[in-house]
């Protein structure tokens, strides 16, 4: 089953389960409480924190959920903060990249510089939800995303000016990739 996260973030073939931590977790307990797919795959944007350039297309099946604050040491976490989820997408350890969600978008180019020495690469509202719901229902994820942007002080800007283009890019990759979506 193909998600994403809804609002103005949609594909044809994709269910939306909501934006953000607390919507996308709410609703995809739902979806598996009822009616649990075998397979689970994300798809949405993303913000890159230098790595990855606009309309880079990433997969991965790690997510972290890390603040800016606990990098100022301002802040800290008693729960598991960076998840693994199965996923038989044959994606490398090497290769697979951190995707890091919050529902605050980093601004603060140098800021998110913390996250690249942690090799956090990404940032996505919903895939931490999105793993840590999969991980409970024992669903195995994999998450395809497009970079719309860097996470810099134009970040929201340049969100919308890539947006339509992005989604695009990546629909045409995931419709490429999974031949049943063709149909």
């Amino acid at each position: 089953m193909f998600v994403c996260a809804g609002n103005n973030e949609t594909f044809p073939f994709a269910t939306p389960i909501g934006v953000g931590l607390i919507e996308s977790a709410i609703n995809l307990s739902r979806m598996a409480l009822f009616d649990k797919p075998e397979f689970l795959i994300f798809v949405g944007s993303a913000g890159s924190y230098g790595k990855y350039k606009p309309f880079d297309i990433v997969e991965s099946s790690i997510a972290a959920n890390i603040e800016l604050a606990f990098w100022e040491k301002k802040a800290y976490t008693p729960i598991d903060n960076v998840i693994e989820a199965y996923s038989d997408q044959k994606v490398s350890r090497e290769t697979n990249v951190v995707v890091n969600s919050s529902n605050y978008i980093s601004t603060d180019f140098e800021l998110v510089q913390h996250y690249r020495k942690h090799h956090i690469e990404l940032e996505n509202m919903e895939f931490f939800s999105v793993l840590k719901v999969s991980q409970e229902f024992s669903i195995p994820v994999h998450g395809i995303f497009v970079v719309t942007n860097y996470c810099d002080e134009n970040a929201h800007k340049t969100f919308i000016k890539n947006h339509e283009e992005a989604k695009m890019k990546l629909m045409q990759y995931v419709v490429a990739k999974y031949k049943e979506l063709r149909k």
